[in-house]
């Protein structure tokens, strides 16, 4: 099968594997729809360091397929069955875990990240992951498109209930790429009452506009305090959230919460700049709250699929690419040019 692979240390390269083979406890998955994350970008650029020098391991982590083997001793799943995948899972015995949320625990694994992911024709979906409730089974009102990106719309999930988001708020929102978008979405549908987009680029904020965001600043044409401050009579915004990784809106953003307003940090900083200083009067005056997220719990994909099948958001509009399988290193390479909004991949034939 063709394969989307990273080895640490080494070189991406698209290869031909084996079809993987399942143990007893295990289900054989036909990829039939995964996109291209920023995380995977990350690791053909960077590594990642859940990966042992040498290791090799095929990429992606946003997908869903259909059953195509399922193992002797696995229940409540049979083949040709629709499924979408969580792709985290933990030790199963820490706090995070025994929290349901197996994306904090420190001995986590992830497809495509440690452990083979989805940029192929099949994927191996280990008995851990069954026993822990990761698999959703998907309605077939929903399209194979929309379900490889609930993966991230998990994410945002996550990201608006640590930042409260309640009806009626106001919320900003840094970066208007895949994610940025996917919370300019999501908050509309969360009833958002204003929400604004903050990008360097004009195409973003047109399409931002186009998905629910009520307001928009041009970084580096316009002053981002100055609009906030206008728009709110000087009152600032109930939430923000940073979803993109630039050190210096991190201050920023602290400046613009109002009272009882909440940051969440939702994308990670680079190692040599994670250190931001931070008002610390201004949070203890004015009971400001900074979260940090990351990932998705197995609810938030629940959520996220139940949200795509309701129509309540538009995932597709996120979407600027499509390719068979079988253009994998075309698909990688669009992805990587930082042309693409979001790359989603669709099995061949």
């Amino acid at each position: 099968m063709i394969a989307a692979t990273y080895t640490q240390g080494g070189a991406f390269e698209v290869i031909d594997l084996p079809r993987p083979s399942i143990a007893n406890d295990e289900i054989l998955l036909r990829v039939e729809a995964a996109s291209i994350c920023g995380t995977d970008l990350k690791i053909i650029r960077h590594g990642h360091q859940k990966l042992a020098p040498g290791q090799r391991i095929i990429l992606g982590h946003e997908f869903a397929g259909t059953i195509e083997e399922v193992g002797n001793s696995v229940e409540g799943f049979e083949i040709g069955q629709r499924i979408g995948v969580a792709p985290n899972w933990g030790c199963g015995k820490c706090c995070a875990c025994r929290r349901q949320m197996a994306n904090y625990c420190l001995n986590f694994h992830a497809f495509g990240i440690n452990v083979d992911g989805a940029h192929a024709e099949w994927i191996r979906i280990p008995g851990n992951v069954i026993i822990q409730h990761n698999l959703e089974p998907l309605p077939d009102s929903v399209s194979w498109n929309e379900i490889s990106l609930a993966e991230p719309l998990s994410c945002v999930i996550a990201g608006l209930k640590a930042a409260d988001l309640e009806a009626g708020d106001s919320i900003l929102i840094y970066g208007m790429g895949p994610m940025g978008l996917l919370h300019v979405m999501a908050s509309a549908a969360a009833g958002a009452r204003t929400i604004i987009g903050v990008d360097p680029k004009v195409d973003r904020l047109e399409r931002a506009k186009r998905l629910g965001a009520t307001h928009t600043i041009l970084t580096g044409k316009e002053s981002v305090p100055e609009a906030v401050m206008q728009w709110s009579e000087g009152l600032g915004v109930d939430a923000v959230v940073t979803a993109t990784p630039v050190p210096e809106i991190v201050s920023e953003a602290l400046n613009l919460l109002g009272t009882f307003g909440r940051l969440c940090l939702f994308a990670g900083l680079p190692a040599n700049s994670r250190h931001v200083p931070l008002d610390a009067n201004r949070i203890h005056y004015r009971s400001l709250s900074i979260v940090g997220t990351t990932g998705g719990a197995n609810h938030d994909y629940r959520e996220a699929v139940r949200l795509i099948a309701s129509n309540r958001i538009d995932v597709k509009q996120i979407v600027s690419h499509y390719f068979p399988l079988n253009q994998l290193v075309k698909a990688y390479e669009s992805a990587l040019s930082g042309g693409a909004t979001k790359v989603v991949l669709t099995r061949a034939g």
